[in-house]
């Protein structure tokens, strides 16, 4: 009776312990692992809501770069750090892509992770070099067209939101570009403001600055609509597809098995921060859209998100690495 009686003392501190741990992190720096390079719109997301974050929480968040494999690297890193809350992940639309893409993943999308809050959302936007001899999409797919196989598209990696965007928008057209990986956004945009690749079907924030500076080219944008901060640029389904639409979503995440007052602890400030006028002022500069949610409905989403992109992928015929 006594050792049952000290079992189950220590199993009602431990409970007791949840909620006051919750009261008391973060202690110490959090990290955010970012699974993509910096300058694409992964690590512009990561550093806007980090930012927040960090006066929220009252100790910094810090963004961790961690690229590679086409998100693989830093998402595995965060579906295998310990669940204490001081290691969390902003995945984007690649953890619903992926199982589909990969015949072993070193996770398990929907299992190894606790989803916190929806971050942001944002098109993508078709840029190419300004020496390309086209002005508009339509010029665009004519050349394409007329040299099959001779123009390139740079990529944030193999199944990355923007090569799978761009092989949707390849199948409608019925052209043919050669595609060329990198490992994130950002390099991907470097290659193409040194004219090594044709085209990128970039994530808008990225790509922004440079149209604006007349660095980039802009032919068309993703969303239903063209998008405030380049009313000019029409979306592609103006150009000449109807019914393409794309967006890439981005959200916060912990390892499996994370305390649940953390977990509802980190989605009160992010939802806090997302919905001051400061954060959505930063988003929307950028051509993103804050998206908070509760946790639930993270899940649900990502559920339903793997459900839908895994279709897609097996329609595409793309053989799984």
């Amino acid at each position: 009776m006594r050792r049952f009686a000290s079992t189950l003392l220590a199993a009602f501190l431990a409970v007791l312990a949840v909620p006051a741990t919750a009261q008391s992190y973060p202690t110490r720096p959090v990290r955010l692992v970012v699974p993509f390079a910096p300058g694409g719109g992964t690590d512009i997301t990561a550093r806007i809501v980090a930012e927040g974050l960090t006066h929220v929480l009252g100790k910094p968040v810090i963004a961790d770069n961690r690229p590679g494999a086409g998100s693989l690297v830093g998402t595995e890193i965060g579906a295998k750090a310990a669940p204490d809350g001081y290691t969390l992940l902003l995945g984007n639309i690649s953890m619903a892509f992926n199982p589909a893409l990969y015949r072993k993943l070193p996770y398990d999308t929907l299992r190894d992770f606790v989803p916190i809050s929806l971050v942001a959302d944002q098109p993508n936007i078709l840029v190419t070099h300004p020496s390309l001899p086209a002005r508009s999409f339509s010029e665009f797919v004519a050349l394409a067209r007329s040299q099959p196989g001779k123009l390139t598209y740079g990529s944030g990696g193999i199944g990355s939101g923007t090569h799978l965007a761009t092989e949707l928008l390849i199948m409608t057209l019925k052209i043919e570009l050669v595609h060329v990986p990198y490992k994130g956004v950002g390099p991907v945009l470097t290659a193409l403001l040194g004219n090594e690749i044709s085209a990128s079907l970039s994530t808008f924030a990225s790509a922004l600055p440079h149209v604006k500076s007349g660095r980039l080219r802009a032919f068309g944008v993703t969303s239903a609509k063209r998008a405030s901060t380049l009313p000019e640029v029409p979306t592609i389904a103006e150009a000449g597809v109807p019914g393409y639409e794309y967006s890439t979503w981005y959200g916060l995440l912990a390892p499996a098995g994370t305390p649940r007052a953390i977990v509802e602890k980190l989605n009160q400030a992010t939802v806090g921060v997302l919905n001051s006028p400061k954060t959505r002022e930063q988003y929307v500069s950028q051509g993103l859209t804050p998206t908070p949610s509760t946790a639930a409905q993270f899940s649900a989403y990502l559920r339903s998100e793997t459900e839908k992109w895994t279709k897609v992928v097996r329609a595409a015929n793309i053989p799984p690495q």
